[in-house]
Order: structure tokens, then sequence, then C-alpha cells
């Protein structure tokens, strides 16, 4: 199939309004989960300028010197805590590809309850939980990052709930799979291009996401987000100010029996020296309880169908991915 654009999606009706809005909201949401894997949201309920006081805070962060922000770098297991330099990680490694190591910088938190003693006789489950490391330098941005997570988190209620009817479930299916889920926040920026890329690299190399699915609002800037279409194109993503984008991970993919997709996407370079090509994008990675059973949602079978992937746990599915990208790396 070929496809214009990434289709932009109010949910406002179904957060809203009558089981007939619902069920409309949820047709649209499925054709774009089954056709691409990437939609536009407006009518969220995140107000501008909370997402507008998050990327003030975190640009004010980004513009402290290195040794400061390395201060936040993690020690020991929990990788995916605290500040991470430039060029220090590559995404396509998770497909593994050898590429040079992404051009942008990272803050990343994981859930702020702690569900740790709850999973203390998993030991896998440790990195899942592991403490935060949230910078406390400038003003406010421990604060600003704290509460986009707490915003997400919340959305990420509602867009299950969503996805449940698309996939003609009982609106609070998936609800009880999330009460110690081990989501992660990303403070991604893309600093302007000083020096030519090495041949191959990216802003962020070429991926899918692990979990459930992605929420994530950009600022504008050259040199942003493509989502692969089935055709093999490279589409742009450009949501409105104040709109968040959202895309489907591996393990919704595996949940749905390929029937929805993870769709491959990546974060190209800007022209060397382009000063409008600084950018943030701040995502929310939706992994549900470490011990929650990933299996085919029986909806996604169709007669005589058998599963195409074996149950497993989400904790399991995200070893299993970073494992993987551990080896290529």
């Amino acid at each position: 199939m070929t496809m214009d654009g990434i289709p932009t999606i109010d949910i406002a009706p179904f957060l809203n309004g009558s089981a007939a809005d619902k069920r409309a909201v949820a047709d649209k949401v499925a054709a774009a989960c089954r056709d691409i894997g990437f939609l536009v949201i407006a009518g969220h309920g995140i107000g501008r300028d909370t997402l507008e006081r998050t990327f003030e805070r975190s640009f004010a962060f980004y513009d402290l010197d290195a040794e400061t922000k390395t201060r936040w770098h993690p020690t020991g297991a929990a990788r995916q805590r605290g500040y991470h330099g430039v060029a220090t990680r590559s995404l396509a490694s998770t497909l593994g590809n050898k590429t040079p190591q992404d051009l942008r910088e990272s803050v990343f938190l994981g859930p702020i309850d702690d569900h740790s003693a709850h999973f203390a006789a998993l030991p896998d489950a440790a990195t899942a939980y592991a403490p935060n490391l949230i910078p406390d330098q400038p003003d406010g941005v421990a604060e600003a990052f704290t509460g986009i997570y707490r915003a997400y988190e919340r959305l990420s209620l509602d867009l299950l709930r969503i996805f449940a009817v698309a996939l003609d479930l009982p609106e609070e299916h998936f609800t009880p799979l999330m009460g110690r889920h081990f989501s992660i926040l990303g403070v991604h920026h893309y600093p302007a291009l000083a020096a030519p890329p090495e041949p191959g690299q990216l802003r962020a190399g070429a991926h899918t996401d692990f979990g459930a699915m992605t929420i994530l609002a950009m600022t504008e800037g050259r040199g942003g987000l493509e989502a692969q279409t089935p055709d093999g194109r490279w589409l742009p993503v450009l949501p409105q100010p104040g709109e968040l984008v959202v895309n489907l991970g591996d393990m919704m993919q595996r949940w749905t029996n390929d029937r929805w997709v993870s769709t491959l996407h990546r974060v190209v370079v800007p022209e060397i020296g382009d000063t409008g090509s600084r950018r943030l994008s701040i995502g929310y990675f939706v992994h549900p309880d470490f011990d929650a059973d990933i299996r085919c949602i029986p909806t996604c079978l169709r007669p005589g169908e058998a599963p195409k992937h074996p149950p497993i746990t989400a904790g399991q599915h995200i070893r299993a991915k970073i494992d993987r990208s551990h080896k290529a790396a």
C-alpha cells in the first residue's frame, strides 16, 4: 500500500464521548495500527503548557557542561537510567546491525513508584526496577521530568483502553497488567552537527521499539523522525504543536499475532552547522508489569489459525531484545 502521511486522530471523543464515539475513534486507531503502526494524536489531555515547560527545562539541562551532566551517568547494571552522552549508544544494534553510534544524548527514567520489593524473587527484574538517577540541576528539571512521566503514565492507560476496544476486547482488558509497569521515559537531545557524521551515522539509527507502544512529544527542527511505509519509503513524522506521536512496539505486534505492526523508524541527520536543527524528543516506552503474560490475543486469531509466537512474560521479552542488542554492539 502507499501512504501520503501519518494519520492524525483526535482521541477526545473516546475519552469523553458515547459508546458510538468510542467505537469510531477505536476503528480509526485500529486502521492506523494495522496499516503503518504510527499515529499522531490530538485531544490527549496533556496541556501544551506542560509540554513546553518540559521542553524548556530539558534544553536548560542539556546546556550544562559535559562534566556536570555526567554526574548523573549510571554505573552497574542499571544502564537505562540517568544521563548518556552523545554517540554512546546505537539503536540500530537492537536489530543486529553494526552502525556508528547515534548522534544524540539522553536522560532515562524508570518507574517513579518503587516495585522492587514485589519482584525481589525475580533477579532479572532488578534492572527493570532499578532506582532512578534524576538530574536536579538546573532548578525545576527534576519536577519537569517526573511530571511528564506521570502525565504519560496516565495517557498510556487511556491509550490501552482505546487499543482494547480496537481489538474487540473489553475496554479494561490491559489495565490489570499495568499496576507495576516498568515503562521508561527517554528525554533525547539532538544537537546541531558541528562536523560531518561518519558513513551511515544517524541521529537515531533505524530500529523498532521493544515495548507495547511509545508516546512521543517533539520540538520542531530539521533532521527529524521518519517512519518506514509498507512499500519501503520513509515518511517524515510531523505533529503540530501540542500533538503527540504514538507508535507500536514489538510487544504489541507479538500480542496481536502480527496483525498490528511495529514499524521501523529513524531520526535523520541535518546539514552541518544548521542551528535550526537542534531538537528534543521526549518519549515514553510502555512496558507492562514485569511478569505480565504476553500471549496471542484471542480476537487476533482467525478460525484455524495458530499463534505465531509462544507465550512470554513482558520481562522476558524485553530481556531478549536487550541481549540481542548487546551481542551486536
